[in-house]
Order: structure tokens, then C-alpha cells, then sequence
């Protein structure tokens, strides 16, 4: 199997021929993310659910930014037989990955985006979580939004990075892992003091344990006690999501300590997932990934980012 040694960018240079998946690539900040690693010379991997979506996302990369380094593969983060279709691709074409961006994701809410509108939300309010009760009219938590919510942002990121893995301990330049976090995660909006107690302490967690607390949080969200049970009131599903996936970062990063893997809030940008509502700009928001999905082999790992800056929210 023979590995490509380079591909020609914009501005006809030899491209580095390190490898990276971008999940949920086809639109915002993931497409941004796409575009800023193949002007870096990555050659990049744009994978999106919906084909047509995904290959319209490659094109106009190739149109708008004249870059070739950019190829389209379809990957579902919620089906196993999707995601090992990947990863069958990637090692007949490449035999190793260097970059993972886990950047798909959904809100976890089922909204009224007119009545979202008529609320004129400020970025300060929206951010702060003190829109939570005011939005409760406009928003509706379902038991099957939320369960689609945990396994396209939590379980979807888990099984692509099982599923590469093998490919990503094969990088000669030094894997890294990046994935998509939020501002929700922050533990201060956990209302729930021991599970928020339990949450900083990263040695006493797994796999496991995480599933587990999902478990309970989707049986509370079923019998109506999200609010007693003290769950985020602020996109509970998405919250919590999120809230793991720092762990999950955690977790690999100890794991893995010849890996790089760090998790990145983007900002607030104005994308599908908040209805348009950000203050960011797409560009804006890839700037932490793209940052930490280039990092040197000597760079932080297991750490959050609130865009290039590393903060503690643990």
C-alpha cells in the first residue's frame, strides 16, 4: 500500500501528506475546518451524512478557495456499518490517519424557530444560560430528540474515535484528536452539586460510568424530573452531552499519552445549531480547532480550549 506523498495546493507548494477526518464537515464551523487544514497542506477527509450535502461542501472548497486536497467520504456517526465503512476507506487509501476533528453534533431540543425569533435574545443572555426560562416556551424536550442528541454528539463521537483508533496510533507525525465542546459544558451549570463534584474528578471515570450517567439522565428526562433531579436547564440533552464529551477527552488523553487530544468550545457562531443566532463567524470558530488539530507533539493534551485559549472548566 502506498501512501500518497503529497498533493498540490493553492499555491502549487509539495502539501504535507498528513491525513485528518472532519466529522459533520459539509456546513460551518466543521466546513471552515475543512477548508482552513487543506491550506495548511492536510490533506482532508469532509464527511457529512447527506452525499449530495457533502460533495457540494468539497466543491465549493475547490471553487471558492482553489484547493484540491479536499475529498468527500459519507459517514453517519450514529451507524456502526457507516462509520467502519470509513474506516476501511482510509486504510486501503492511506494506511494511517494523523488528524480526528469530531465536530458533528445536534441541539437536542425540538424548537418553534418562529417564536426563537420573536424572542430578540441577546449573544450575552443566550450564553449566560439565563435564557433558560424564558425559552421553555419555545423549546420542547423529547425523549427522542434528546436520545438522537447523546448518540450523534457522545456515542457518534465514541465510535468514530474506536473505529480510527488503529488508524491514529499509525501517524507518524503524531495523532491528535480534537473534539467540538460548548460553552454548556461548563460545569457551573451543572445544578446537580454531587454529579458537578463528580464531574471534576476525572479519576473515578470510564466509559462505563459515563453510560451509566446517561442512563440516568434519559430515565429522569422520560418521568419528568429533569428539574428535580437537578439536569442543566439550558438544552439539557446538549448540555450533558457535552459535559461528557470534555470527560471522554479526558479519558483519552490518559489513555493515550503519545496522542494529543483536546476538547475546543468554538464560540458562539452563527450556524445551524443555534438557529442562525451567534455572533462568530465560521472562519472565526475554526480557528481553536484547526489550532489544535496542528498542535506539536509537545502541546497540551486532555485540556479545554475556549477558542486558541486553554481555560478550566473541570
Amino acid at each position: 500500500m502506498e501512501k500518497p506523498s503529497h498533493v498540490a495546493t493553492a499555491d502549487g507548494k509539495q502539501a504535507s501528506h498528513r491525513i485528518a477526518v472532519v466529522t459533520g464537515g459539509n456546513k460551518g464551523v466543521g466546513l471552515e475546518v475543512c477548508r482552513q487544514l487543506a491550506a495548511q497542506g492536510v490533506t482532508v477527509i469532509l464527511t457529512a451524512r447527506d452525499e449530495k450535502r457533502g460533495k457540494d461542501a468539497v466543491e465549493s472548497i475547490c471553487r471558492e478557495s482553489n484547493l484540491s486536497n479536499v475529498v468527500f467520504h459519507q459517514l453517519d456517526v450514529r451507524d456502526d456499518s457507516s462509520v467502519a465503512s470509513l474506516a476501511r476507506h482510509i486504510e486501503s487509501r492511506y494506511g494511517e490517519l494523523d488528524i480526528l476533528v469530531n465536530n458533528a453534533a445536534v441541539v437536542g431540543v425540538a424548537a418553534d424557530e418562529e417564536g426563537l425569533k420573536a424572542l430578540n435574545l441577546d449573544a450575552e443572555t443566550w450564553t449566560s444560560g439565563r435564557a433558560a426560562t424564558v425559552l421553555k416556551d419555545v423549546f420542547q424536550n423529547t425523549y427522542e430528540v434528546a436520545r438522537d442528541c447523546l448518540d450523534t454528539n457522545y456515542y457518534g463521537c465514541k465510535r468514530v474515535t474506536e473505529a480510527l483508533l488503529p488508524l491514529l496510533k499509525l501517524s507518524k507525525s503524531g495523532a491528535k484528536i480534537v473534539n467540538a465542546s460548548s460553552l454548556a459544558s461548563e460545569l457551573k451549570r451543572m445544578p446537580n452539586e454531587e454529579l458537578r463534584k463528580d464531574l471534576s474528578n476525572i479519576d473515578i471515570w470510564d466509559e462505563a460510568r459515563i453510560e451509566a450517567v446517561l442512563n440516568t439522565f434519559m430515565d429522569d428526562l422520560k418521568n419528568g424530573r429533569l428539574e428535580e433531579a437537578g439536569w442543566p436547564a439550558m438544552l439539557p440533552a446538549y448540555s450533558v452531552s457535552k459535559m461528557v464529551i470534555n470527560l471522554y477527552t479526558r479519558i483519552l488523553a490518559r489513555r493515550y499519552p503519545e496522542m494529543r487530544v483536546n476538547c475546543v468550545r468554538p464560540g458562539f457562531v452563527r450556524t445551524d445549531i443555534n438557529w442562525n443566532l451567534g455572533t462568530l463567524t465560521p472562519e472565526q470558530g475554526a480557528r481553536g480547532p484547526v489550532m489544535l488539530a496542528l498542535l506539536p507533539q509537545d502541546g497540551p493534551t486532555g485540556c479545554y480550549f475556549d477558542q486558541t485559549e486553554m481555560v478550566n472548566v473541570w
